[in-house]
């Protein structure tokens, strides 16, 4: 097991691809039944990037095409494209909203500013990913901005936040440039808020320090949190993404995304699910665990992701990085078949979590911190676009009255 999934993050075609993540792929025929077109139709939707063909690798006549993304386009075309549907769809996993060069998510693959996240993971550090996604040659060595608040941790973070924000300035009219050396300063301070610590080189040394890791433990840290650097669209992105449309300061806007991200269904999950394997490795046997949690009606936490439909590609190079084994690798087959889907990021966060002993707070740490270097490259494209993001809600309230009708 450990091994197919090394060689998971590695693949370099789609052949390999479905092999190791037993993708099931149909032929035209039944694309165009399922779809309700004819093979020219077919043919154009390929063309516009609506769905990829692959070769048959039995066949060199024939394409083959991915059965998850049939099925997906298939809801689209039932859902239709009235205005209203088209609005209500697009906070809820549905077409993009806005245009951004930072990054995505196609057909599996994360993508940073056209790199492969997981290649990029292989070797980079989070202030080197960091400059990628805001379109800099370098990440600043800045000092800290502000001092370390009281305390330590994600609580003491808030505080940190607000006591830059008495002295920052707002982000509408100024350069890129000092935005970055701003959000340099403000990522140090941050850092060592988090930690506890002063960070003084690449955050996952200052971690490692803290949690007491070996440079093994550091260097899946480093990975970490390059792979959770940024994620497209996201709740707490988005948050940052709309403050940072007023014009507010940078750590207003940080503040908004960090605020978003503890909750439950986003970041908080992570360490939702870091308490969850706990007690499943905890159990006699990991299996009646996750058993019992259904029959109670109780999810399995970690586990699949929209945007993933063949499996989390973070969580596969997390896990790939690690190589889980013994009581933690038979729990998290365990949960994976009682779900029936695959890890996600939050899973593979607290596998790594098990494997390195960190707490539920040091696993949301790592998606806190990974995820400011995002932030702040999506607060800086936002402020460059001048506009202010305000949808419109649609009203399904009472019919308001009107003067003079009784």
């Amino acid at each position: 097991m450990a091994t197919i999934w090394r060689h998971v993050v590695a693949f370099v075609n789609i052949d390999q691809y479905n092999q190791y993540m037993s993708v099931k792929m149909i032929a035209a025929d039944e694309v165009c039944q399922r779809l309700g077109i004819r093979p020219q139709t077919l043919y154009a939707y390929v063309s516009r990037g609506l769905l990829e063909a692959a070769a048959d690798g039995a066949d060199s006549r024939r394409s083959l095409y991915r059965e998850a993304e049939v099925d997906a386009l298939a809801a689209r075309k039932k859902a239709g494209r009235s205005r209203p549907v088209v609005a209500a769809k697009a906070i809820n996993w549905g077409d993009p909203v806005l245009e951004t060069r930072i990054s995505t998510v196609v057909r599996g693959r994360l993508i940073y500013r056209g790199h492969d996240a997981v290649a990029w993971s292989e070797h980079a550090t989070l202030e080197e990913t960091a400059a990628l996604l805001c379109d800099v040659a370098s990440w600043p060595q800045a000092a800290a901005r502000a001092p370390i608040a009281s305390g330590s941790g994600i609580g003491a973070s808030f505080n940190y936040l607000a006591q830059a924000m008495n002295e920052a300035q707002p982000m509408f009219g100024r350069s890129r440039q000092a935005i970055v050396v701003e959000g340099a300063a403000l990522f140090r301070g941050l850092a060592g808020t988090v930690l506890g610590r002063e960070v003084t080189g690449p955050v996952q040394e200052a971690a490692a320090a803290a949690w007491r890791l070996k440079p093994k433990g550091a260097d899946l840290v480093r990975r970490a949190l390059v792979l959770l650097a940024d994620h497209e669209l996201n709740a707490s992105t988005f948050a940052v993404r709309v403050v940072a449309s007023t014009g507010a300061s940078l750590p207003a806007a940080l503040m908004a995304g960090l605020a978003a991200l503890t909750g439950p269904r986003h970041g908080g999950m992570t360490m939702r699910t870091v308490a969850m394997f706990a007690e499943a490795l905890a159990a006699p046997d990991p299996a009646a665990f996750f058993a019992a949690r259904l029959v109670r009606g109780e999810p399995i936490w970690g586990l699949h992701h929209a945007l993933y439909p063949d499996g989390d590609i973070r969580a596969h190079a997390l896990r790939a990085a690690h190589e889980p084994y013994g009581a933690l690798l038979r729990t998290i087959e365990a949960a994976e078949a009682a779900g029936g889907m695959l890890l996600n990021v939050d899973g593979a966060l607290a596998a790594l979590a098990q494997t390195l002993g960190l707490s539920q707070e040091a696993a949301f740490a790592i998606f806190a911190l990974g995820r400011t270097a995002g932030w702040l490259a999506h607060a800086i494209e936002q402020t460059e676009t001048g506009t202010l993001i305000r949808p419109r809600a649609r009203y399904v309230g009472a019919e308001p009255s009107v003067p003079g009708s009784g």
